[in-house]
């Protein structure tokens, strides 16, 4: 009597299935090869022309861009080379905003009246303008001197790349009115003053608990191309995103910032490539001026002139050599920090608005965390240009 545990058409094995193992196996192995070849292809197709672990702030590769006007968003620091608001450690580069009052010989009264701050004056502003370089202090004006002092960071005329990729390992402040950014800019004004040029934002963030804004606080990572023929048609709504944590922020451990960059794609992405802030194709549009339907845009009653279409490239403005900068800025006037939210102490259309945010600065000050807590804390930085070596 045969036993039902018997099977006895396995006795035998089929010619077929070592065949059948050998074809699954090998095509495995394939895959392999062809996906390190691929990796590979894409690596060799880089170069790798920064890499910096700040054992020291490098002046070989990194400018101090120092001034107090705002930086055309209005903020409200005043940036330094001050060993205070810019330094390293065994942890890496420490950005760290300061109170005016407590790192320089100004005192609350010189603040708000009768002082003048004269960066011209002190050889240090790196750039030109009355706006941007100095300032008197007036109570019945309402005017004071900044407030907060930080510090800005870049590799203008050092480190650039047209097409590449940006890695930047870091962990965002902690702090209501901090704006921390890891971001690129044009070396020249070559389709003109900003955004036509352009402007990359690798990662910008909000010092701020999230709970108020409905694009997030220090728990949301911002990216976006900044673009368009003159201010008042900014086109980066179209071309941006957001990520959020939950349980957790970008304060909390460090993160790795990037961009990947070419002739017919951009993206930004924390931590992996896979994990992508926002994703451009650039020839989905003819041109970028296509893309943001400028032809049929008016701004002060006039139509725009079109500074991108004369390249026949789809990646205009972003086709010139942008650097990086590091940074982190305090309020603005520019709508970063919307009006109305999160208990903010000043509007963005009042003319006193840097005294109205040092007024009320018992109810921010106390949030801002300890030492370098309140700064952007950058481990690494690398840049690779695309192209071979």
């Amino acid at each position: 009597m045969q036993r039902y545990d018997e099977k006895p058409w396995a006795a035998t094995k089929h010619p077929k299935i070592k065949w059948e193992r050998g074809i699954f196996y090998g095509s495995i192995g394939i895959g392999v090869v062809i996906g390190a070849i691929i990796c590979y292809m894409a690596y060799a197709s880089y170069c790798l022309i920064l890499d910096d672990e700040f054992k020291s702030i490098d002046k070989n590769i990194w400018n101090f861009e120092i001034q107090r006007g705002g930086f055309g968003s209005g903020t409200f620091e005043w940036t330094t080379d001050d060993p205070k608001n810019a330094y390293t450690d065994a942890e890496g580069l420490h950005i760290v905003p300061t109170l005016t009052t407590e790192t320089t010989k100004i005192t609350k009264d010189q603040l708000i009246d009768n002082f003048v701050l004269n960066l011209t004056t002190d050889g240090t502003c790196t750039t030109q303008g009355i706006e941007e370089c100095s300032i008197r202090s007036n109570k019945t004006a309402g005017t004071i001197i900044n407030p907060i002092r930080s510090a800005r960071l870049s590799t203008k005329g050092k480190r650039s790349i047209t097409y590449g990729k940006v890695e930047v390992v870091a962990k965002m402040p902690q702090g209501n009115w901090l704006w921390p950014a890891i971001w690129m800019m044009p070396e020249k004004d070559t389709y003109g003053k900003w955004p036509a040029s352009g402007e990359i934002d690798i990662a910008e963030s909000r010092g701020n608990f999230g709970d108020d804004y409905p694009s997030g606080g220090r728990d949301a990572l911002i990216g976006a191309l900044h673009w368009g023929p003159v201010p008042e048609a900014d086109a980066f709504y179209k071309t941006s995103g957001l990520h959020r944590v939950r349980r957790t922020d970008y304060s909390k451990s460090f993160h790795t910032f990037g961009v990947e960059w070419s002739e017919d794609y951009l993206f930004t992405y924390i931590d992996s490539r896979l994990l992508q802030v926002f994703f451009i194709k650039f020839n989905k549009y003819k041109s970028m001026w296509d893309r943001g339907g400028f032809g049929e845009t008016i701004v002060n009653h006039s139509a725009l002139f079109d500074p991108w279409s004369q390249t026949n490239r789809a990646s205009t403005p972003f086709d010139h050599p942008f650097y990086l900068i590091l940074n982190v800025a305090v309020g603005g006037t520019n709508g970063f920090f919307p009006d109305g939210v999160g208990n903010k102490p000043w509007g963005d259309k009042s003319p006193t608005a840097p005294k109205e945010f040092w007024d009320g600065q018992s109810s921010w000050y106390s949030t801002w965390g300890e030492g370098e807590k309140r700064g952007l804390t950058v481990k690494s930085v690398k840049m690779w240009k695309q192209g071979g070596c």
